[in-house]
């Protein structure tokens, strides 16, 4: 389910109450840029505090969510990503305690020097300022968004689509009341949701107000946001990942790891789309990794070499040029039999997001080839793509994975929420 594929026009009525949200988010974005660590650290196990606390609240608002997203024939991923229970609230809770044992950013010098002429200079890292967030069904991002702005010192607001409405509403309630409670300003932390999708189009119009925008979600919601938005844009990407299986692969190992990059949960972007596999290996992986597959409800897109290479049954289609470009976000997968390593990239290549590939292999040389010649923000060596998040990579929580090729690429934790100021320090010097 996307929620925005064409920008639907903003009345002047939403615009306006658009911008005096992001005009409360600047001025409540002010003390938290000076705030010390000790400050938002409290915050932020605060906020973990209330969520557990409200637990009920939030899994009650989240089954009407739910009821409303089956309903409407939301696919089985959108719905895993969508549900909520105590155990899920109990590790976004953790994430933000693990957010706030993290170092602060800001303040950091990231390089300094003394010139000749007796210039003092330091590039240091200061807030954005406003962050907005345009995502779908995800309210885990809510939260995740929430941490990482006020850490880095920023104030967030947050649309987050029809699918999660009940879910975010009450979320943002027990994270604003719980930052008042803190001293700190509730407006740190709003939504349109409100608005619906002319919330969303009001929020790329206010350039000067918001200071850059994330979309995070399906491919017509990114695509539209990087589009249409007059605000600048952190593009996060689809994930069409790919697993290419070499000759020299040890293939014990690589058949747990597609099964997880596949099956751990399929309705994320980490998740592996396409399995390509080296001719000379194929007879022997296929047939277990499929059987394996089959017993996991992963429908196989194959092409004729695999499937030839596959004993009949199971469920396997033959694969189009589609498949090829798809990122599922549910229990299928594309299949191809590639000639070399150098099949594999062209192939990875031509069809890849940029998101996360990987290779499986014990050749050093291969490896090493397979990671010059990839184009993507993660490229993984014998392991699961499932890997490619924040708080696995040691961040904290994410906002989203960047796969675009400025400022932030990759997972998206605190110093990709911060941009960088010039410091000057001077005894009276003028430029002759």
């Amino acid at each position: 389910m996307t929620e925005i594929v064409t920008p639907a026009p903003a009345t002047d009525d939403v615009d306006a109450a658009v911008r005096a949200v992001a005009e409360r988010a600047r001025v409540a974005a002010r003390p938290l840029a000076t705030a010390t660590r000790a400050v938002k650290d409290a915050a932020l196990r605060a906020c973990a505090d209330a969520l557990e606390a409200n637990a009920a609240d939030i899994i009650a608002a989240n089954e009407k969510d739910m009821a409303r997203g089956r309903d409407n024939g939301l696919s089985s991923g959108l719905l895993d990503r969508l549900a909520l229970d105590e155990s899920r609230i109990r590790g976004i809770a953790d994430a933000l305690r693990e957010v706030a044992g993290l170092p602060d950013p800001v303040g950091e010098i990231v390089r300094g020097s003394t010139l000749e002429n007796g210039l003092r200079l330091k590039q240091l890292r200061v807030p954005m300022g406003v962050v907005g967030m345009i995502y779908e069904a995800r309210p885990n991002v809510t939260v995740d968004a929430a941490g990482l702005a006020l850490k880095s010192g920023n104030a967030v607001i947050l649309r987050g689509g029809a699918a999660a409405l009940e879910s975010n509403t009450v979320i943002v309630r027990v994270l604003a009341d719980a930052l008042e409670q803190q001293g700190l300003p509730r407006d740190l932390v709003q939504t349109v949701d409100e608005y619906g999708r002319p919330g969303g189009v009001a929020m790329m119009r206010a350039r000067g107000l918001i200071d850059v925008l994330v979309p995070r979600g399906g491919a017509s919601l990114i695509r539209t946001v990087v589009e249409e938005s007059v605000v600048p844009v952190i593009e996060t990407g689809t994930g069409n990942v790919h697993i290419f299986v070499d000759a020299s692969a040890d293939l014990e190992a690589a058949l747990p790891i597609v099964m997880n990059a596949k099956t751990q949960r399929v309705g994320v972007c980490n998740a592996v789309e396409s399995l390509l596999v080296h001719r000379d290996v194929a007879a022997e992986f296929l047939p277990r990794v499929a059987a394996a597959l089959a017993e996991a409800n992963v429908r196989l897109h194959a092409d004729d070499a695999s499937r030839d290479a596959i004993p009949g049954g199971g469920s396997i289609v033959a694969a189009t040029d589609d498949d090829w470009a798809t990122e599922y976000l549910d229990y299928d997968l594309a299949v191809r039999t590639v000639e070399s390593l150098d099949e594999a990239i062209d192939h990875i290549r031509r069809y890849s997001s940029g998101h996360t590939e990987a290779i499986l292999t014990e050749s050093l040389k291969a490896a090493e080839k397979f990671v010059a010649e990839v184009d993507a923000a993660v490229v993984m060596v014998n392991a699961s793509t499932r890997f490619t998040d924040g708080g696995e990579f040691g961040l904290g929580a994410e906002l989203g994975i960047s796969t675009q090729k400025l400022h932030a690429r990759g997972p998206m934790g605190l110093a990709e929420l911060t941009t960088t100021k010039w410091v000057v320090n001077g005894d009276g010097q003028a430029r002759p």
